[in-house]
């Protein structure tokens, strides 16, 4: 009798296990990612003003208790009509694209290396990778203006070397961008590939190597395939953030390096322009989510064919 309270708790925790489990990452998204976002989504229909805050507000009460609303549709038209917010995004989204494109080529490999190790080395690489998430992100991108700048590292190894007479220039640049973001960024491609490669089934690759196909017909036709998901996971994880990159290109870039990040900092803090600020942030979010979804819908497509 007296472990009937107990085995009714037991049960009551079994029945709600999932939605309790669910119940956290649901209001910490609606905490930090919905509200905030619509908190956005309002100042972007609002008109810039000197005051504090520096928008007028939507909603005002009438004495009669009519409530008025006006929306400020201009902020979003504004985007279309200066070229500057249009040449942003097409510039943050292919400065995204390329440096994905350079940190999978680079992570892969060394994904695929860490899979087929021995598992005593394998721990040691995979510490090595996620060694530099133990230091600040800023002093990272900082240590890299002292490697590329003009008496920097690479330049008087170079001329000691006698490989040039003159320095090159590569601060303040868009190869200086490419190269600190895709060393930031590549921890994030390199986990979720070796999390795929290192569960691949070892009996198709042997299989392969049975039917008499060489290294690299079974890379093509098995292993590659079969890390499509990885790739695309860690395709996410790199891409995203970039779009919206603003440390890297304000410290590394020079004034031709135009990202959006540093166009909303610009009309945050130094125009003081929070609805428009706030109309470019909602329409970089649409841009990105709209693709992952479809993406989404892709990938679920491809799986319920398959099954």
């Amino acid at each position: 009798m007296g472990h009937k309270p107990q085995q009714g708790l037991l049960g009551w925790f079994k029945r709600r296990g999932r939605t309790l489990v669910i119940a956290i990452p649901f209001w910490w998204l609606m905490v930090f990612f919905l509200i905030p976002f619509a908190v956005v989504f309002k100042i972007s229909f609002a008109e810039a003003i000197i005051a504090r805050p520096p928008y007028s507000q939507l909603f005002t009460f009438a004495e009669n208790g009519v409530v008025q609303i006006k929306l400020v549709i201009a902020n979003y038209g504004y985007l279309l009509e200066d070229s500057l917010y249009i040449s942003a995004y097409w510039s943050s989204i292919k400065i995204a694209f390329v440096s994905t494109l350079i940190t999978l080529l680079v992570a892969y490999p060394m994904a695929y290396y860490i899979a087929r190790s021995p598992l005593r080395r394998r721990n040691v690489l995979l510490m090595l990778i996620i060694l530099p998430f133990w230091t600040s992100f800023l002093l990272r991108v900082y240590a890299w203006i002292g490697i590329l700048k003009t008496n920097g590292i690479i330049n008087n190894v170079l001329m000691w070397l006698g490989i040039t007479n003159e320095p090159f220039v590569m601060m303040q640049t868009d190869f200086a961008v490419y190269v600190a973001i895709v060393y930031t960024y590549l921890p994030f491609m390199v986990l979720p590939l070796f999390t795929n490669l290192v569960k691949l089934d070892q009996s198709l690759l042997e299989a392969s190597n049975d039917l008499g196909a060489n290294s690299l017909t079974t890379f093509f036709k098995i292993t590659l395939p079969l890390s499509v998901p990885g790739i695309i996971a860690g395709s996410m994880l790199v891409f995203i953030p970039v779009v919206g990159e603003f440390v890297i290109p304000a410290l590394l870039g020079g004034p031709d390096t135009l990202m959006i990040g540093k166009v909303l900092w610009n009309e945050f803090f130094s125009n003081r322009d929070w609805p428009v600020a706030s109309a470019v942030a909602i329409v970089m979010l649409v841009l990105l989510v709209i693709p992952i979804m479809l993406l989404r819908n892709a990938q679920n497509a491809s799986h319920e064919e398959g099954a």
